[in-house]
């Protein structure tokens, strides 16, 4: 069971790390505009590995469509 060989130092790294990485999301959501930063926040620290680049695809969608000028 992958749960037995995690250590606490393991668990403790993996925790910071995923907090870490949401509060970095956050906080550029803010900065840039992006419709709800908690949220992506929240995804991004309880699922990493999917919230993270989901998180990157959303910010391009939005800047490409914010570069357009209007037609």
């Amino acid at each position: 069971m992958i749960a037995a060989a995690l250590t606490s130092g393991a668990f403790l790294a993996a925790i910071v790390i995923a907090a870490a990485a949401g509060t970095a999301v956050f906080f550029h959501a803010e900065r840039n505009r992006i419709k709800h930063p908690s949220g992506w926040a929240s995804a991004v620290f309880l699922f990493l590995a999917i919230g993270l680049p989901a998180y990157a695809l959303h910010v391009r969608r939005v800047r490409r469509h914010r570069a357009q000028p209007p037609s």
